[in-house]
Formats: structure tokens, C-alpha cells, sequence
């Protein structure tokens, strides 16, 4: 099926590339459309409302959060981003073609809303490999599609290829922007496409991300809001087999070890009930794999200790702080550092690190450290819990503003 791409939404059969390039380039019935344009806003807004009932928050939470983002209040302050200003006017790119992970099964439905938004028309690779909450998404978009404008079927299209060059190419060299999420490899695969002389590429590669905790914050803290981070912890690493590029992969503890001592059993007891009361999923060979993960960093010299609580938690004491190994490890694995302050921790931040969860810092402190780092890395400090809550700069990259163009209008 070389050069043919097989449609899932809308849902349909097999279809040339060359044609459903030739579909998306087309003006639409009812006119072009226009940054936050109410046919996109109003299809956007429907299927929300699809994601947010019960049933399927209960099957996929965290499609909640999905919807959440695109509530009509949400749209409307990622529309804010982008309105016109005197002398100039911002216009859709016009074709986005976007390339998810295979390992993230939801991430895509963000960029595509935020690029559907801007105005665009949007191809997007889904992979073959994609199951579950993607699955769940695709029923919902298809559901909501049966009272949308005709224009949504027109310009928005989500497709599946297997390792088809000929289709990526074509994709590729139609398109006015290309979103690349993955591995490095993968975007490195990608790239070998070359685009039209005038469109660019929006990469997000490999990243990393950690959490940091201050210890004397957390003995303060209430007994409410200490469980609720050992949930949100839970949340930020379990979702996603903690292979987010968000999701934390180490837990660095502030403070002296005395109070940081006793602020980690604490946390570690209440992750063990949330974990008790969830009982993830972790199979033989993800136990396997944990264990072979963490013995390597022992024969490496980053550990110095290593304890499984069962499968689903693995604690690492690492040798040093600069020893924080950036390579996914298995779901429910955290190696763990100790420094006095926050910012111990800016000579150990490299450009590859993403987000940072935190919990026991004041504002100051946490701005503090944002400067400390003075942008060699780090994109996003929020809260423990808020790892995976998508927004609309991510990467340091304003989307709205990506997915848009300028024309400037100068009067005499």
C-alpha cells in the first residue's frame, strides 16, 4: 500500500497521499478558514464535553485533563495569545503536518487543537501502535464530527502508514510547518524529508525532567496537602509508564539530612497507599528491565544503594547529584540526590532537562533558581501533580504564536 495512507479520522479506507493533500490544499465550502475560527471553535468545544463524562474520565483520566484544556474559557485565553494588534494581523501557517510519539498516545490531540485554533489544516500521523486513551480520543472526535461544519471533515485529518518513506515525504514537502514529537532518532528520521524552501520544522526531541522538594516545606505542610502531592507524584510518574518527556524520573530533596531524612520516609509511605489503593500495572517484563536498569547504575558508579518496594517502586540513592541518569529507567523508579539548596542544582541542569515539579518552595526561591539556570535548561516549574498538564508555551515554545504568521499593515 506504498503511497496510501489509511484514514481514522474521519474514519475511512485507504487514500492516495497525492489526494489527501490535494483535499487538505482545497479552500473549504463556507471560505478558508481564520484564526479562531467558530467552526473549529465550536467542534473543539463539542468534543470536550465527550472527554470530560464520566465514563470515560473513569476508563482514561487522563483524558480529563485533555478536556479541561479545551473548555471554551481555556480557548478563548489561547485565542488571547494571538488576536490582531495595531499593524499587524496574524493569519493561519496553512498546512501542518505533526508527527506524535508512539509512547504518549494523547500528546497529539494537543498540538493538533492549538494548530486547528491558529486556523490551520492538519495531517496527523497516528501510530499503528497507538491504543487505548488514543483510541478513546479518535471514538470521541469521530462522535462529535456527526453535528460539526462540513469544513472539520475538510481540513482536519488524522491518518495511519506504516514505515512508509514515499508518504512522509509527500506529507513532508506539502507541508507549511511539520511538528515533530520523539526520540532524537525519530526526529532525526523525519528530518531527512526535506520541507518547502519557505515552511520549518517545530521539534520536540528527547527531554528530561525531575522533581525537587524542599524538606522543610513538606514537614510544614498539612496532612492534606502532603497526600495530595503523594498523589499528584503518583499521577506525574505513572501515567504514561513514566515515559513522558515530563514525567519526573528523579526526586532531588533540599535541606539538611536530618529533616530531608525524614521528610523522604514520609513521602514514600504515602506514595506506597496511593499505590496500594491504584494498583498499577507492572508486568514480568517490566520488573525485569527496572531491576537490570538500576543495577546498571550501580556497575556504573551513579548508585550507591538500590530498593525495590515490590514492582511498582524502586528507590536509587544516586552518588552525587550531577550523577541524575536521564535515560528512562521503568515505570515507578526514582533515583533520589540530596543538596542544601536549590541552587546546588544549576550546575547539574542541562539543556535536555524539560520540567521541574516542586513542592515546599516559595515563589521567590523558585524564581531564584528560574534565573539561576538563566536558561542553559528548563522550560516549565510548576507544582507536583502539574508535570503532565499540557499548556500552550511547552518546550519554551509560545504554540499559538508558532502556529501563526504576521502580515504587517503600515499606514502613512
Amino acid at each position: 500500500m506504498s503511497g496510501k495512507v489509511v484514514e481514522r479520522f474521519p474514519a475511512g479506507g485507504a487514500t492516495a497521499v497525492d489526494d489527501l493533500v490535494a483535499a487538505l490544499r482545497a479552500v473549504p465550502a463556507g471560505g478558508p478558514l481564520t484564526v479562531g475560527d467558530d467552526r473549529i471553535v465550536e467542534f473543539l468545544v463539542a468534543f470536550a464535553r465527550r472527554l470530560l463524562r464520566p465514563a470515560v474520565a473513569r476508563r482514561h483520566p487522563e483524558l480529563a485533563s485533555l478536556g479541561f484544556f479545551l473548555r471554551r474559557g481555556e480557548i478563548a485565553r489561547a485565542l488571547a495569545r494571538v488576536a490582531d494588534e495595531p499593524g499587524q494581523l496574524r493569519f493561519p501557517r496553512g498546512l501542518v503536518f505533526h508527527v506524535p510519539p508512539a509512547n504518549v498516545d494523547t500528546i497529539f490531540v494537543y498540538s493538533w487543537a492549538l494548530s486547528a485554533l491558529a486556523g490551520n489544516a492538519n495531517v496527523v500521523r497516528i501510530s499503528s501502535r497507538s491504543a487505548g486513551a488514543a483510541d478513546a480520543v479518535l471514538d470521541a472526535l469521530g462522535d462529535t464530527l456527526a453535528d460539526a461544519d462540513d469544513v472539520v471533515r475538510q481540513t482536519q485529518r488524522m491518518v495511519t502508514y506504516g514505515r512508509d518513506d514515499a508518504v512522509t515525504a509527500a506529507l513532508s514537502a506539502a507541508a507549511d510547518l511539520r511538528v515533530i514529537w520523539g526520540g532524537d532518532r525519530s526526529v532525526g528520521d523525519i528530518r531527512r524529508h526535506p520541507l518547502a524552501p519557505h515552511a520549518r520544522d517545530l521539534t520536540f526531541p528527547d527531554r528530561s525532567s525531575f522533581t525537587v522538594i524542599g524538606a522543610a516545606g513538606w514537614l510544614a505542610a498539612a496532612e492534606a496537602d502532603r497526600d495530595a502531592a503523594a498523589l499528584g507524584l503518583y499521577n506525574d510518574a505513572y501515567w504514561f509508564d513514566q515515559a513522558a518527556c515530563a514525567s519526573p524520573r528523579a526526586v532531588y530533596w533540599v535541606g539538611d539530612p536530618a529533616s530531608t531524612g525524614a521528610a523522604r520516609a514520609d513521602l514514600l509511605a504515602r506514595l506506597r497507599r496511593v499505590l496500594d489503593g491504584k494498583r498499577p500495572e507492572v508486568d514480568a517484563a517490566m520488573a525485569v528491565e527496572k531491576r537490570v536498569a538500576t543495577y546498571g547504575l550501580a556497575v556504573e558508579g551513579a548508585a550507591t544503594a538500590i530498593h525495590f518496594d515490590g514492582n511498582d517502586l524502586a528507590t536509587v540513592e544516586l552518588a552525587g547529584p550531577g550523577d541524575l541518569p536521564r535515560r528512562w529507567l521503568g515505570v515507578g523508579t526514582f533515583p533520589q540526590a540530596r543538596v542544601d539548596s536549590l541552587a546546588d542544582l544549576a550546575p547539574v541542569v542541562v539543556r535536555r532537562d524539560q520540567t521541574v515539579t516542586h513542592f515546599g518552595f516559595t515563589a521567590d526561591e523558585l524564581v531564584a533558581f528560574a534565573r539561576a539556570l538563566a536558561g542553559r535548561g528548563v522550560d516549565r516549574i510548576v507544582p507536583v501533580g502539574d508535570a503532565l498538564s499540557f499548556a500552550a508555551t511547552w518546550d519554551g515554545y509560545d504554540l499559538m504564536r508558532e502556529f501563526t504568521r504576521i502580515t504587517s499593515v503600515v499606514t502613512r
